[in-house]
């Protein structure tokens, strides 16, 4: 593989363990209104604050990370001599990673 495909996916292994926070963020935002509404999920219950708090508080945190996961990951694909295509999944897999291990144990 390449060098700098391997940092990167390295790089967002780490990243991607403070992105737990924003992406958990944003299921909850998902799954207790638009998607609740649509009836894919249920919402959670005692949730009567609606939508805007939340819109308030994890907009900008959602913001932020995703500013700061591209302002790492941009030097780091000019590097790479390879497809941006390649490098931005491989970059977008290797952060989901932690949350996705801690779906999984939460399962078990």
């Amino acid at each position: 593989m390449r060098k700098w495909l391997m940092v990167g996916a390295g790089t967002n292994l780490v990243l991607g363990v403070p992105a737990v926070v924003p992406i958990w963020m944003v299921w909850y935002l998902l799954s207790n209104w638009p998607l609740a509404a649509l009836g894919w999920t249920q919402g959670e219950p005692t949730e009567n604050d609606g939508a805007w708090p939340w819109f308030v508080v994890a907009g900008p945190v959602v913001l932020l990370s995703g500013l700061a996961w591209w302002a790492v990951n941009r030097p780091l694909r000019r590097r790479d001599e390879g497809g941006g295509g390649l490098y931005w999944s491989v970059g977008a897999a290797a952060t989901l990673a932690p949350t996705a291990a801690l779906i999984a144990a939460s399962a078990l």
